[in-house]
C-alpha cells in the first residue's frame, strides 16, 4: 500500500498549495471588482 501513501501526501500538499491560490485569485479579484466601482 506505498502508492496510497504517496497519494495521500500528494493531496495534502496540493490542497495546501490550492488553498494559497484560491486564497490570492480571491482577493484579486475582489480587488479589480472594487477598482471598477470605485473608477466607474
Amino acid at each position: 500500500m506505498p502508492e496510497e501513501k504517496e497519494r495521500y501526501d500528494f493531496w495534502t500538499k496540493y490542497k495546501r498549495f490550492a488553498t494559497t491560490e484560491i486564497l490570492l485569485y480571491v482577493i484579486m479579484v475582489v480587488g479589480i471588482i472594487l477598482g471598477i466601482i470605485i473608477f466607474s
